[in-house]
């Protein structure tokens, strides 16, 4: 145990993996060094904000169930990604995995930063000499600070004689009251990709509700996102930098059945917003440059 005033870190470990639990004097967190992954957070007081799944298994070589795992060097489908990032795949990987491969490595996590009022954690992976499968050489960092507000803040610093272009995604999964009675404020106009109807663009009208299997690629997102949630009396704002795009996703009953990890009604509970650079929101990171991408994540009392 580190302590610092009211913020500590403890070093932990479930199952295959080391963890870290940390405490502020505004919540508590979970936080897994393979991947860099945000297990969970929940400020003192109130229910979860960051969602781990009551199946999580924690495995090497696999990504925990909830959180904000982290996709990189692409998300989703390597081919559904545009042609430059699926160009930088090599051979090496066999069957290449969902969102790269950065979840599923270790990150090496430098000393904690205790202060009063918060606890700033920074982790590094290093793949100067590339990975099997990806044609890059990188430093990655994320660096995730518990404070008031939960920022997470991926960097990526091209160590490639050419220009590196990656898809990728802080995939953050939400807990809520109930999706069927929340709503996603910040959408209203916005172009999005509907993976379930084809892959069509469409235009969103109003506020989203979740009423069925949702998988969407919002475009063009340079405004805060909340989830307005009257069940647990409260609203989650979600702020990004450096980010134009967002996924939005619930698998909703069916898919629910057929997930690892999954409860057959954990989509009740959950609602993943993904801080994204997706489709035609690339990241170009040219030589010796360093890009940045972040979220910050604030839990506010609804009026009463």
């Amino acid at each position: 145990m580190i302590p610092a005033e009211s913020s500590a870190v403890e070093r932990v470990r479930k199952d295959d993996l080391d963890l870290l639990r940390v405490r502020t004097p505004h919540g508590v967190a979970l936080i897994a060094e393979q991947g860099a992954q945000l297990l969970s957070y929940q400020p003192h007081g109130q229910p979860p904000v960051v969602w781990l799944s009551e199946q999580a298994r924690f495995e090497r070589g696999e990504s925990v169930r909830g959180g904000i795992p982290v996709c990189w060097p692409w998300f989703g489908d390597l081919d559904r990604n545009p042609a430059a990032v699926q160009a930088c795949a090599g051979s090496g990987l066999g069957a290449t995995p969902k969102h790269g491969f950065a979840r599923t490595l270790d990150w090496v996590c430098a000393e904690p930063t205790l202060e009063a009022d918060g606890v700033t954690l920074l982790f590094k992976l290093d793949l100067s000499h590339g990975h099997a499968g990806w044609n890059g050489a990188a430093q990655l960092s994320l660096r995730i600070r518990l404070a008031e507000v939960l920022t997470v803040e991926l960097g990526v610093t091209n160590e490639s004689d050419a220009a590196l272009t990656l898809s990728q995604a802080l995939h953050t999964y939400f807990a809520v009251s109930d999706v069927r009675q929340v709503r996603v404020e910040g959408v209203d106009g916005a172009r999005f990709v509907d993976t379930l109807d084809g892959w069509t663009t469409k235009t969103q009208s109003g506020d989203l509700h979740i009423t069925a299997e949702t998988d969407r690629l919002y475009l063009g997102i340079d405004r805060t996102l909340s989830i307005h949630d009257p069940g647990w009396s409260r609203r989650i704002d979600i702020q990004t930098s450096h980010s134009a795009s967002a996924v939005i996703w619930n698998p909703w009953i069916d898919k629910a059945a057929r997930l690892s990890q999954f409860a057959d009604d954990a989509w009740q509970r959950m609602l993943c917003i993904e801080t994204a650079r997706v489709w035609d929101d690339l990241v170009q990171v040219a030589p010796g440059d360093t890009a940045y991408m972040a979220v910050h994540i604030q839990a506010v009392p609804l009026p009463a």
